[in-house]
């Protein structure tokens, strides 16, 4: 009967928690391990990753020739990644309890990129991975189902939020929901007994029940709960990790990110992109003077909309100016992903990025994401490289320290990727170019 390396025991499920002193208790790596009677599959593992605003997260995330699925590369040595417990050639299965094994390549990165300062990643080492695959098992089989906690938005009514909180005296932080049958709470989604862990985008660890209490009072009309059931509660205290928004599910919620898909007419698309300042201090662009009838009023844009990503490519950090080039960089047709003014300011309001959350309604979309990368002037730096077989691939170097790999089906010669910037436009200008 083979062992696993390092594991010694039966046919059970053993649990190692590795722990590193410098990065303290609150979320050790789990590592699960199973002897298979030689098939030679092992257990995914997950490691909640939590970074500086300044720092990466320390590897890069590959799409290879020859090797299936999205794969752990150049973990940086004493980096956030490698302290962790995540090696090079493991493959990624989930991020954010996302399955994302069958996902375009851009779209994890986007996922990832879209998590800001904290991910959760699911990941299965390279041997295991590849003795799966040749067995036909469904990998998304292999990893716990419901584990995501759920993010709710309440509206008060005559009656209030129609929830109750109960909480152990003398004990901060573990209050339970008692839900009213058809009241706002279950109508917004919150499972009976499920148990608080944010309040408008607060945790409310450190609350006593009174400090709770006078913050649902404060909350006017209006409120945002992140809960989580016991089993889900329990899925993640079990392996010391932290539930946090950036998992939830949000199908509840009634905000959503839409997909605009635009071919250019004779009068163009039928829009003016103006930047200006968002509610949180930041600046972003907004979408106005939907033309009736045109392309961008076909797809469904509305007056205000946020502009979030162009082709795929979130344009988080981009000015004005290189929003255009993006949007310019396909002559005759574009997709835009935006959100309308009650979802930014409700996604601003709890510090997530709306693009966390976005899924593709139709599953040949990917194939409308751009097959190369951004024109100059966005913050990634793409070139080809030519292989010893004659192969062209696609890196592209994200904010994040993750690389997309991709390889073409064709020899390209080393090249630097960059596009012309056209005539310098000045920030919060309308753009009659697009309409």
């Amino acid at each position: 009967m083979k062992q696993t390396k390092g594991l010694e025991g039966d046919k059970k499920s053993i649990i190692k928690f590795e722990f590193n002193p410098k990065d303290g208790i609150d979320n050790p790596a789990l590592s699960l391990a199973e002897d298979t009677d030689g098939e030679g599959v092992g257990e995914p593992r997950f490691y909640l990753l939590s970074k500086g605003s300044m720092e990466t997260f320390g590897f890069c995330l590959h799409e290879e020739l020859g090797c299936q699925g999205h794969i752990i590369r150049q973990v940086e040595l004493g980096g956030l990644a490698q302290r962790r417990g995540l090696q090079d050639g493991d493959r990624l299965l989930q991020v954010n309890g996302y399955f994302v094994d069958h996902m375009d390549h851009r779209r994890v990165v986007q996922k990832i990129k879209a998590s800001g300062n904290q991910v959760l990643l699911a990941v299965l080492d390279g041997d295991s991975y590849e003795a799966a695959k040749a067995l036909g098992r469904d990998l998304s089989q292999m990893l716990p189902t419901d584990i995501r906690p759920r993010l709710c938005h309440i509206t008060r009514d005559k009656s209030g939020f129609g929830f109750s909180v109960s909480a152990p005296e003398g004990v901060k932080g573990t209050f339970q929901l008692s839900v009213q049958e058809d009241g706002p709470a279950e109508r917004a989604g919150v499972p009976p007994g499920s148990w608080l862990l944010e309040l408008n985008g607060a945790s409310v660890r450190s609350y006593s029940h009174t400090q709770l209490a006078r913050k649902l009072k404060q909350s006017g009309s209006k409120v945002t709960l992140l809960v989580a059931s016991s089993a889900v509660e329990e899925f993640y205290r079990l392996r010391g990790l932290r539930v946090m928004a950036a998992l939830a599910d949000t199908s509840w919620l009634p905000f959503k990110v839409r997909e605009l898909h635009m071919v250019k007419g004779p009068a163009g698309y039928g829009f003016l992109l103006k930047e200006d300042d968002c509610r949180s201090g930041a600046t972003g662009q907004f979408l106005w003077d939907v033309d009736a009838g045109l392309p961008a009023e076909q797809a469904g844009m509305k007056e205000g909309d946020r502009l979030l990503a162009v082709n795929g490519e979130s344009i988080e950090g981009l000015d004005h100016q290189q929003t255009v080039l993006r949007i310019r960089a396909r002559d005759d047709q574009v997709t835009l992903l935006v959100i309308d003014s009650a979802g930014d300011e409700f996604y601003q309001s709890i510090g997530l990025s709306p693009l966390l959350f976005f899924e593709d309604s139709d599953p040949a979309s990917s194939s409308r994401m751009p097959s190369l990368p951004s024109p100059s002037g966005s913050p990634e730096q793409c070139h080809t490289e030519v292989g010893q077989k004659g192969l062209g691939s696609w890196l592209v170097a994200a904010a994040n320290s993750i690389e997309i790999t991709q390889v073409t089906s064709l020899a390209r010669p080393s090249q630097q990727c960059c596009s012309q910037p056209s005539t310098a436009l000045s920030p919060g200008t309308l753009l009659p170019c697009l309409s």
